[in-house]
């Protein structure tokens, strides 16, 4: 940026304030929003014969005696008309102080011109409210680097309309959701970010230490093991809207700081969840898109319940050709090596299971599918399934190349068999592994105390989002994304 333009724009701030005029005034006056003017405006230009709006200069056009101005407020732009022999020599004269981007407070009356374009006469000078001290990118080529865009958000949206109306309906979805549940009975709650102890996910969590306790606290990996505590508490259908924490990698469908929608019902199944997931999503769609079928990227995506459910070892097992349930670890190993999955040394079953899927089945999968009934060693805080002892009653919905847009099955609560699934993560989690769970045992005597019989899930909200404004990456629908320091 060039500095005689950062140097003029002071020197104009300077000028301002010589002339006893405050270039960040706490007063303000305005009669009406400019999306006011804009839908009121037959009625507004008969019946008042002045009006004040405010908003930020986004063009300004000089022809002699008339300046014409743009400003913008809250993304509706209005045209200002500034006419020499209305307010005046020495007012037209201060318009040299103005510059793009800055906050104007205008005054005058409504009409329409020639072209037909609705416009303010200003009747006085119209005055500085917010000085710009830079200047705003080139509508068309200053701000078209990604990297800009995620790091001055701020900028982005100015410039390009396309990006708030997507944060726009990132607000609606999450209304919609909210709406979805609550006519269904449920209740919104809200739980402990900081956690003595993480859980509810498998996943690395951030640290931090409390000075007045002098106590380490963890940010939540996810809000599971407290929304359980206010199901044993007597809540019956319970929601959070919950921003989550883990310490893991960044790419297009990961992001440090996320939104999880976490749901909890008593009395019903996972499979009575599955359900309860086709009526949202179908309702979701429905109302943003105007259709149960839609676009996103490649694909052409089809949200008409029911949705294909197909069982996730079954599926793994027919990519690979050969039955792997009951393999040993080593002979799984060997198994997968020879069809290109990456493994480590220190992985052990569920692991390797985990990987399996992430390379051969997921990206495989196109229109709305739940896969059912995961391996139990990856599901350690679901109800063992009934018919499938080394299985769990556990889904995910999977679609568009592999998009895991939810999580849910029917919640473990046995107090026994959770301290044993415990027990194993933290055997695991003294192995190496740093995403293993660990053991809550406030949680366990909270379990024995009984918990009724529920089925939760957890639906990534950014995903959501990505995938109803067609977007590749998480970066596009959260405002402000992790990003590497510049230097």
């Amino acid at each position: 940026m060039a500095t005689d333009e950062l140097t003029a724009r002071r020197q104009r701030l300077e000028q301002l304030r010589k002339q006893g005029f405050d270039p960040y005034p706490s007063t303000i006056k305005r009669s009406h929003s400019i999306k006011e003017v804009r839908e009121q405006f037959g009625e507004l230009q008969k019946k008042v014969e002045t009006i004040t709006v405010c908003g930020r200069i986004m063009a300004i056009r000089k022809h002699g005696g008339s300046t014409f101005f743009t400003v913008r407020d809250d993304a509706h732009n209005l045209q200002v008309y500034c006419k020499r022999d209305v307010i005046g020599q020495d007012a037209y004269t201060s318009l040299e102080t103005l510059d793009g981007g800055d906050f104007l407070e205008i005054t005058g009356t409504l009409f329409v011109t020639h072209a037909g374009e609705q416009t303010v006469l200003a009747k006085i000078a119209p005055r500085i409210i917010a000085k710009a001290l830079r200047p705003l990118p080139e509508k068309w080529h200053g701000l078209s680097d990604v990297e800009t865009r995620y790091r001055k958000r701020y900028l982005d949206l100015l410039m390009n309309e396309s990006v708030r109306v997507v944060h726009e309906r990132r607000t609606e979805i999450s209304s919609l959701i909210r709406k979805f549940l609550e006519e269904r009975g449920f209740t919104e709650v809200e739980t402990p970010i900081l956690q003595q102890i993480p859980g509810g996910a498998t996943a690395q969590p951030f640290m931090t230490h409390l000075n007045a306790l002098d106590l380490d606290l963890y940010l939540r990996i996810a809000p599971e093991l407290y929304l359980k505590r206010l199901l044993v508490g007597g809540f019956t259908k319970i929601f959070e809207i919950a921003r989550c924490f883990r310490n893991e990698g960044i790419d297009h469908a990961h992001n440090p700081e996320f939104t999880n929608v976490e749901l909890y019902q008593a009395y019903i199944d996972y499979r009575d969840l599955m359900r309860l997931v086709e009526e949202l999503m179908a309702d979701l769609v429905s109302k943003l898109t105007g259709s149960l079928e839609f676009n996103f990227e490649k694909y052409h995506l089809d949200f008409t319940p029911p949705y294909a459910v197909k069982d996730w070892m079954l599926v793994l097992e027919e990519i690979l050709g050969e039955t792997i349930e009951h393999m040993t670890d080593d002979s799984l190993r060997l198994v997968l090596i020879e069809h290109g999955v990456e493994l480590e040394t220190a992985d052990g079953y569920g692991a390797m299971l985990d990987k399996a899927y992430k390379k051969l089945v997921r990206p495989n999968i196109i229109q709305p599918t739940f896969l059912i009934d995961h391996p139990i060693r990856l599901s350690p805080l679901a109800k063992r399934h009934k018919d499938k002892p080394n299985r769990a009653e556990r889904f995910q919905l999977v679609l568009g190349g592999g998009i895991e847009l939810v999580n849910g099955f029917s919640e473990l609560n046995d107090p026994l068999d959770q301290r044993s699934r415990f027990d194993e993560q933290e055997r695991l989690r003294q192995a190496g592994d740093k995403e293993a769970q660990r053991i809550d045992e406030d949680f366990l005597e909270c379990l024995e105390y009984g918990m009724p019989p529920a089925a939760g899930l957890g639906l990534g909200l950014d995903r959501l989002a990505a995938l109803l404004t067609n977007n590749h990456s998480l970066k596009e629908v959260i405002l402000f994304p992790t990003l590497r320091p510049k230097s």
